[in-house]
């Protein structure tokens, strides 16, 4: 009997250790996946001439060409004086890409890269906040630079973020503040009765 009661306390040790990961992994996991743009950090912002189709339309193309060659060149940075370095001595190279897809696209828009401390609005993105401010950034401007934006973080990076579909929101609102929750993880009320279900079938089968 002491033999039997050893091989179920043991094999019901082992199912609790090996399922732990569905009560405890997923919600740590997301806690540590959490996203916030680091203080030292370069962006990129790319401003339209219009809310056009036509102009946003342009404004994704350049987004892409410009987005594409710029992740290679920071993808094995650690630094940001690193980062910041390689962007400025290659300037000139975004400027060209900005050229050749205007071009392509048959467009006769002005346009303008700069690279400095760029105006940024308030952003809502989820539940993160991004308070306004004068974040260091390029900033390309086409035409009248009228149209809605787009922007995401170039270094570290995190492009594969559209940060400019989030939802603007008033900075002056004193009711708003830059505090991240955690969302809470539904409970998975159907693991427990397994678990007991199994435990019960365990004894009956070892002790009948």
């Amino acid at each position: 009997m002491k033999k039997q009661l050893m091989i179920v306390i043991y094999i019901v040790l082992m199912f609790i250790g090996a399922n732990a990961g569905l009560f405890v992994s997923e919600p740590a996991a997301q806690g540590n996946g959490q996203l916030v743009i680091p203080d030292e950090a370069i962006r990129l912002r790319i401003l339209a001439n219009s809310d056009s189709e036509q102009d946003q339309a342009l404004k994704r193309l350049i987004r892409d060409e410009v987005n594409k060659e710029i992740t290679i060149w920071v993808q094995e940075l650690t630094s940001i004086e690193a980062a910041r370095e390689e962007i400025v001595s290659r300037l000139d190279e975004i400027n060209r890409i900005v050229e050749e897809v205007l071009e392509r696209e048959n467009s006769m828009q002005d346009y303008h890269v700069e690279f400095g401390n760029v105006d940024f609005p308030t952003k809502l993105y989820g539940k993160f906040l991004y308070p306004a401010g004068e974040y260091e950034a390029i900033l390309i401007t086409l035409g009248e630079g009228n149209g809605a934006n787009w922007w995401c973080v170039l270094f570290p990076p995190l492009c594969f973020l559209d940060f400019s579909n989030g939802e603007a929101v008033d900075s002056s609102d004193e009711n708003v503040e830059p505090v991240v929750e955690e969302e809470e993880e539904p409970v998975q009320e159907d693991e427990e009765p397994k678990v007991k279900f199994f435990i019960v079938e365990l004894f009956t089968s070892l002790f009948s």
